[in-house]
């Protein structure tokens, strides 16, 4: 791999991690409309992406740390609010039953890498979905090959598989054995000095309630069986880091 050093032999990591002093479990109130996407949270807008204020002086160190070695990120999602997320529901939810599946059979195949509506991390201004730039590669790039083996986006999954941590980000749903809920995604990490205290929040949301009552397209099929496999899999079997 080509670059100048992995952070200046780590001193810049060690610098990093002083940032963030016992911050991960951190009690941090949010509103309910906010944790559902319905909210307006205070955000920075810069080079692509929307985030918490917090969460984007992180990243920009973060960004920072990696041109250094080599390496630029590149944001390909971040904020996404409660109609951003329905808009992305829809179409695959029309597309998949359109092609023959049931509606059931439809919310399976969502739910391997997209989020119900008012559940998904990208509510919260802290979550982003990143790759290496200046690749070449425009299309498919949310592919798990492409972070590994020879993949165009390698070099850059060994770096922040090593470093992301020591600036407050680390990634959501691994590849750990065993794991549930939304398949592997090499490229979506967390602020966790926020996202932790969020999601504590979260938790205590009647979720079954505000989701059978939201009318979404196949929402029919959400009992409150299925909604309580989707919180303790889809939402809660993530990076043990983020609890």
């Amino acid at each position: 791999m080509k670059r100048r050093h992995f952070i200046q032999n780590t001193a810049l990591g060690i610098t990093a991690l002083s940032l963030f002093p016992n911050t991960l479990s951190a009690a941090i109130n949010l509103p309910e409309s906010e944790l559902l996407g319905q909210g307006n949270p205070k955000l920075i807008e810069k080079n692509g992406y929307r985030l918490r204020p917090e969460a984007s002086e992180a990243f920009e160190k973060l960004s920072a740390a990696a041109k250094k070695d080599g390496l630029r990120i590149e944001v390909v999602s971040s904020y996404r609010n409660y109609a951003h997320q329905n808009r992305i529901w829809e179409r695959k939810f029309k597309n998949y039953t359109s092609s023959g599946l049931s509606k059931i059979a439809a919310i399976e195949k969502i739910i391997e890498y997209s989020t119900i509506p008012g559940t998904s991390r990208h509510h919260w201004a802290t979550d982003l979905d990143i790759i290496q730039g200046g690749t070449g590669i425009t299309t498919n790039v949310l592919d798990p090959k492409k972070f590994h083996g020879n993949g165009p986006f390698c070099e850059l999954k060994a770096w922040l598989d090593k470093y992301a941590e020591s600036f407050g980000f680390i990634e959501v749903y691994t590849n750990d054995y065993g794991r549930k809920g939304f398949n592997y995604e090499p490229w979506h990490f967390s602020y966790a000095p926020l996202s932790k205290g969020y999601l504590n929040e979260f938790k205590k949301l009647d979720i079954t309630h505000i989701l059978q009552q939201k009318k979404l397209l196949g929402s029919e099929a959400f009992t409150s069986e299925f909604i309580t496999a989707y919180r303790n899999e889809n939402i809660l079997d993530i990076n043990p880091k983020l609890l």
